[in-house]
């Protein structure tokens, strides 16, 4: 999967793209973090299976629906859509209930999971952009796939003002949905 995912990035020849993979794979736990703390890929490794999937997900869709985007930018937005997700997650262990014993009180078992511990709190599709773009040049319509890629989700879109900045978004740009619809075929369907 690390193979794939840096192969796609450098086919893009976006200039800079050879910094930012240097950047994931030495200052950031990309390549192992995990794509949540207890959903979808909430494992070692879940953000870059994950991402590779909504990759998979978005070509299908940008084909299907007809929706124009470079084959660079389908790479750049949607292998690097949760890039704020690194150095976001710390292992614990956790208290997990395991059944229940003979007297009828829950067994509970100590497993490993994930909380945040976000090291630059800086929100979520913004947070993506800011960090690509100390890298590589987004155009418009990248930059506003990133940042809008969580749709209603997104805590801006909430309330009325931020809901007509996403609709308006939306109508102009149709790439944020097809990411964000990649995005939630990973996350909902196929649960990476």
């Amino acid at each position: 999967m690390r193979q794939r995912f840096i192969d796609l990035l450098q086919k893009t020849k976006r200039p800079g793209v050879g910094n930012l993979i240097g950047y994931l794979e030495t200052k950031t736990d990309f390549f192992t973090a995990p794509a949540s703390a207890k959903y979808h890929g909430a494992k070692e490794g879940g953000l870059l299976e994950h991402s590779l999937v909504v990759y998979d997900e978005l070509e299908r869709s940008l084909e299907w629906y007809g929706i124009e985007c470079s084959a660079e930018s389908a790479v750049i937005i949607a292998l690097l859509h949760d890039v704020c997700k690194t150095n976001f997650y710390k292992k614990v262990i956790k208290n997990q209930k395991d059944g229940y014993l003979p007297n009828g009180k829950p067994n509970w078992v100590e497993v490993e999971g994930y909380e945040i511990e976000d090291q630059f709190p800086l929100g979520h599709g913004e947070k993506s952009v800011i960090l690509l773009q100390r890298y590589i040049w987004l155009f418009d319509d990248e930059i506003m796939a990133l940042r809008w890629h969580m749709g209603a989700w997104d805590d801006a879109a909430r309330g009325y003002a931020g809901s007509l900045q996403l609709a308006a978004a939306m109508q102009k740009y149709p790439l944020i949905t097809a990411l964000h619809a990649a995005d939630m075929m990973a996350n909902n369907i196929k649960h990476v």
